[in-house]
């Protein structure tokens, strides 16, 4: 397989593929989780990696795992640490979300995240390849199975952090309650100021009691249509280099 390696910083470069490449909203959600250095962090769903390798930024960051129902995600995720010599610190699984008792034991984990597939099967445009019909629908997984899954791996007080489309909301908060993963923080991300979120972003902790803060919205562009300072805070050290390209 052939990869483009994209720059994520100085240090680490990520493979992409017209299969596994990635977008804003994992960014975003990389961003909204910000694991603590000492965290046991796992991305489900993981695609080519880069929710893990934008936290792998930070040389101090305790070792990550990802997991992906695709061989060759992983084969492309293996890609990377080898590519920047980040064996150890990042360890990948091939695993189906929907049986994770196989692969783990349960409460391993403090931090789990997952940008999931955002449209039910049946709808939108699905001759795509198999590769992009399971990271864009409900093919191998939908919100239920990542929260149960979520809900096997957290320690009491783990938090699961997930982005997903606003018209999914409801659906997102009713099974996290459903699953003790209390919602606790819900942010909306929004193109510009004043109009429609396009993505909200939602954390819940383990055994918590009920009580959610609903943080100010994301704004990713101002009025002149360049990011927002909080927008290049997200993308970090990304940006470096790049300003014509994300701006």
């Amino acid at each position: 397989m052939s990869y483009t390696y994209e720059r994520l910083s100085d240090d680490i470069k990520i493979a992409v593929t017209p299969d596994h490449t990635f977008g804003t909203d994992a960014v975003i959600l990389a961003y909204f989780a910000s694991p603590k250095r000492k965290d046991k962090s796992l991305d489900m769903g993981t695609g080519c990696g880069i929710i893990p390798f934008l936290w792998l930024r930070d040389k101090g960051q305790s070792a990550v795992h990802c997991l992906d129902i695709q061989q060759n995600a992983i084969e492309q995720v293996n890609a990377s640490i080898e590519y920047n010599s980040l064996g150890g610190r990042l360890v990948p699984h091939l695993c189906d979300l929907r049986e994770i008792q196989n692969e783990f034991s349960a409460e391993c984990f403090t931090l789990v995240t997952m940008n999931p597939p955002y449209k039910p099967i049946n709808t939108g445009f699905e001759s795509l390849g198999d590769s992009a019909r399971i990271a864009r629908h409900e093919v191998c997984c939908n919100i239920e199975d990542a929260v149960k899954a979520a809900n096997y791996l957290l320690t009491y007080g783990g938090r699961f952090c997930m982005c997903h489309r606003p018209e999914r909301l409801v659906d997102a908060l009713t099974v996290m309650r459903q699953y003790k993963l209390e919602p606790k923080r819900l942010r909306f991300v929004m193109d510009k100021e004043g109009e429609e979120p396009f993505l909200f972003l939602v954390e819940g902790k383990k055994g918590a009691k009920p009580f959610v803060r609903v943080e100010p919205p994301l704004v990713i562009k101002d009025r002149g249509s360049k990011f927002t300072e909080e927008m290049l805070a997200v993308y970090g050290s990304y940006a470096d280099g790049y300003e014509d390209k994300i701006r």
